[in-house]
């Protein structure tokens, strides 16, 4: 037990946790000054994810193979449901009424394809030169399935995540640059297809109002708010873009542009900066044991995670991005993401904190060797 406990004061990853917490004060702040009830809503998903945290943190991942397996399908078959038996909310079919629980099959997909990915990678680590075509092809199987079906819900947000973040992990891992190369050509040469057929007509509407410069009346309405904000923001009762609710959903997808009207240009770059730090400490974790690919995986998807919801969230809020459902990671208002970047930092915590009490499931490979004189659980 002492052996154990000391693991874990050891090993756990108190910087990241240092890094989220002013995320989450800053937002409750804001939440304050806008609605109370939301408060207490948000305050309670943040009591929640505290419980989830320790649950999820004391799970051997290592040891679930099948069982994530499962877990993978299970969250293909709810993707699959959606389309038969979802509800729908703001003109998109995205989520299944459970009870008295709503629930959105994609977020549970992201963290399913992230240890799906983890495990499968540990099993079959990339050569020196990177993966090949045929193991490329059916590591992207697992990649486009919950895609695709998220995509046709439809979902292009997150769709997009769950491709960037799969092949982002890839690109970390390890892929021929030939196989690179094709892809990027292929790309290309399909986009104009995906433009035209793949696309929803809303989704191509945004997409020619972002290239035309015809802005919409949310982004004007941010816009101003960004602009009105100047050099060190203003104070509560000046801030008339949130508070005469001029600036559309300012507690969730547009909480970036009121954050930037109470605090101005300097408070944007700082939370930038913190955002930007946190995914650089991640993908340092990339580099701590090049033969660890199960932290390596986690640790990659959840730095791809906040740097794709940051940097779509607020470029959108800007009008250099169309107008998507990508929340800012741990700040805007809403359970879900909130409750699935919970998760995710609780993996990546039980995978860094645990690593020397595990060997790899590569058979012959033990990338802790230095601790050979640790006991092994079998």
């Amino acid at each position: 037990m002492l052996l154990f406990n000391s693991r874990i004061t050891t090993h756990f990853d108190y910087i990241l946790i240092m890094l989220i917490m002013p995320i989450i004060f800053m937002s409750s702040y804001l939440l304050s000054e806008t609605s109370q009830t939301l408060l207490m809503r948000q305050l309670s998903y943040v009591f929640l994810g505290v419980f989830i945290f320790l649950f999820v943190f004391f799970i051997p991942f290592r040891y679930l193979y099948k069982s994530i397996v499962v877990f993978y399908v299970a969250c293909i078959l709810l993707l699959l449901a959606v389309e038969f038996i979802g509800t729908t909310k703001l003109g998109a079919q995205r989520w299944i009424n459970i009870g008295g629980f709503s629930l959105q099959p994609s977020e549970p997909a992201k963290i399913a394809v992230v240890l799906f990915l983890a495990h499968y990678i540990t099993q079959n680590p990339p050569p020196r030169e990177g993966y090949g075509w045929f193991e490329f092809l059916k590591i992207s199987f697992f990649i486009l399935l919950p895609f695709i079906l998220i995509l046709i819900e439809p979902d292009l947000g997150s769709a997009t995540i769950v491709l960037a973040m799969g092949y982002g992990v890839l690109f970390i891992v390890g892929v021929h640059k030939k196989i690179w190369i094709t892809c990027i050509v292929l790309g290309l040469l399909f986009s104009p297809i995906a433009f035209k057929f793949v696309l929803k007509p809303y989704q191509v509407d945004r997409i020619m109002k972002l290239v035309t410069g015809d802005t919409s009346t949310q982004v004007q309405q941010s816009l101003i708010a960004v602009g009105s904000g100047g050099l060190t923001g203003k104070s509560h009762e000046e801030a008339t873009q949130a508070n005469l609710k001029f600036l559309p959903v300012a507690t969730s997808d547009f909480i970036f542009a009121h954050f930037v009207e109470r605090f101005g240009f300097i408070g944007a770059c700082c939370l930038i900066i913190l955002y930007m730090f946190i995914v650089l400490h991640l993908l340092s974790f990339c580099f701590l044991d090049s033969q660890d690919y199960f932290l390596k995986v986690i640790a990659s998807c959840l730095a791809m995670l906040f740097f794709v919801y940051m940097s779509v969230n607020i470029a959108m809020t800007i009008e250099l991005a169309p107008v998507v459902g990508i929340p800012l990671p741990l700040f805007s208002y809403g359970g879900s993401s909130f409750i699935t970047f919970v998760v995710l930092i609780a993996m990546f915590e039980n995978a860094t904190t645990f690593r020397f009490s595990f060997t790899n499931f590569t058979e012959g490979t033990t990338p802790f060797s230095k601790l050979k004189h640790l006991p092994k659980f079998k």
